[in-house]
């Protein structure tokens, strides 16, 4: 199923649940897991890695379009509904 950007729901709620992992709450009430480890690749988020205690410092981006941890380190709404597996609540 494919998900049109337009209809992606902005991020609630973002934590740290497991090392390496974020647990994302949507607005429509779905709740993700996020797998970091698939961010190794990117020198951007090379931080993430030399420092995993870094990965507590995430925050939600105003409006809910995304998350961040620094002005150059963010993942979007879109990455994260995207790539997150789902997760009962």
């Amino acid at each position: 199923m494919s998900t049109q950007p337009s209809t992606v729901p902005r991020v609630q709620t973002a934590t740290v649940s497991e090392p390496m992992q974020l647990t994302i709450l949507f607005e429509n009430g779905v709740e993700k897991k996020y797998d970091l480890n698939q961010l190794a690749e990117y020198e951007r988020f090379a931080l993430l890695f030399h420092d995993p205690s870094f990965v507590k410092c995430v925050q939600v981006d105003p409006g809910g379009y995304g998350v961040s941890w620094n002005e150059d380190m963010d993942l979007s709404e879109y990455e994260l509904w995207t790539h997150g597996a789902e997760h009962a609540l």
